[in-house]
């Protein structure tokens, strides 16, 4: 019997690396991933450079829809402005059972549905992933009422550190020995300009402690609450933007699966865009408060999945839920469980690294 020839050096590296890249993928796909926080939208839960480990387990691996695409990479090449995908197959996509479903409260990575910073048309599973705090599921009716959040009108509990916008003016120009005493960093502060006094004005993100620390300082002459929008966009639904703003918004009811409406001018302003986009009908036309889906005219609809409602802590400084509306159950990615390792992009030395945060667990 003849043997089988030697594999060559070259030959060995190559199935090694195949292997090792279909394992990675398929890990990666089914039941855990790492991923990097950089902005300030969930402080102080999550920091700018903390590197999460999301769980795909909790809420179910989702089957690729965008089946042509670069192995371990999203949207581009790595290093490069390549698109890492093909959109020429677009397959359905399926979730499998999971050990839950999305719960209140908790943090949870998703697809956005609208990309305000990057607004390329993409496949859903290609869209952003973002990383926010689930603060309503399907069913629930959400409101906010002087900057606290009320669901089916009961106060929700604010998670620790939470943070908000402030204009503050002092006397001088903070020094850094200030700074540290209130406990910012360059992330959490900017100048935005001097008062007629010639004072000086900044834009403070500040949790409650350190908005009492900050009003004990004698160089602090005002404090006053701020709710710039991070980057000017209109709120959700666009109707409503003469009525509601970042600190009173709603109330607002959240589809959940089998949940049927009236068909309106009103439903539609608010549900129109997921029964178009995200429903699974191939033709959905909307003119003048009606609606046809395949050319028949609809009076009423049943919602075919459930949708949330996601919202950063640092709640001034987060796009989310209250700019682009619901988020579709079949965008849910994951659920973050712990920090792997955490950068501090403004740390020298030794504290370059956030050393307490690594393996701590996501709450």
């Amino acid at each position: 019997m003849k043997s089988k020839p030697k594999k060559s050096k070259l030959i060995e590296w190559r199935d090694a690396l195949v292997f090792a890249v279909v394992v990675a993928t398929l890990f990666r796909w089914s039941l855990a991933e790492a991923y990097v926080i950089p902005t300030g939208s969930m402080e102080n839960s999550l920091l700018v450079g903390d590197y999460i480990l999301v769980s795909k387990v909790h809420y179910g691996a989702r089957t690729p829809q965008t089946p042509l695409q670069v192995p371990l990479t999203h949207q581009k090449i790595w290093g490069s402005e390549i698109p890492s995908y093909l959109d020429w197959i677009q397959l359905p996509s399926y979730r499998i059972p999971g050990l839950r479903n999305v719960e209140r409260g908790e943090i949870v990575v998703f697809n956005t549905p609208k990309d305000l910073l990057d607004p390329t048309d993409r496949p859903d599973d290609l869209m952003t992933f973002l990383v926010k705090r689930c603060v309503a599921v399907a069913g629930d009716v959400f409101e906010i009422r002087d900057r606290q959040i009320f669901i089916n009108d009961e106060a929700m509990a604010n998670p620790p550190g939470m943070k908000y916008q402030y204009h503050v003016i002092s006397e001088y120009p903070l020094q850094p020995h200030h700074l540290d005493y209130i406990g910012l960093d360059e992330d959490d502060f900017w100048h935005s300009g001097y008062t007629k006094g010639k004072r000086i004005k900044y834009g403070m993100f500040l949790t409650n402690e350190q908005l009492k620390d900050i009003k004990k300082a004698p160089y602090i002459v005002s404090i006053e609450t701020g709710s710039d929008s991070p980057v000017g966009f209109p709120l959700f639904p666009n109707t409503m933007n003469n009525t509601w703003n970042l600190n009173n918004y709603g109330p607002l009811a959240l589809p959940q699966k089998g949940m049927t409406i009236e068909i309106n001018e009103k439903s539609l302003d608010f549900y129109g865009e997921l029964i178009e986009k995200y429903e699974g009908n191939k033709t959905v036309k909307i003119t003048d408060g009606k609606l046809e889906i395949n050319g028949n005219k609809v009076e009423n609809y049943t919602f075919i999945q459930g949708y949330y409602f996601m919202m950063g802590d640092s709640r001034d400084n987060s796009i989310d839920s209250r700019y682009w509306g619901f988020v579709p159950e079949s965008h849910i990615v994951g659920k973050p469980v712990m920090v792997i390792f955490s950068k501090n992009e403004h740390g020298e030395g030794f504290d370059k690294v956030r050393w307490e945060r690594i393996f701590s667990r996501i709450q």
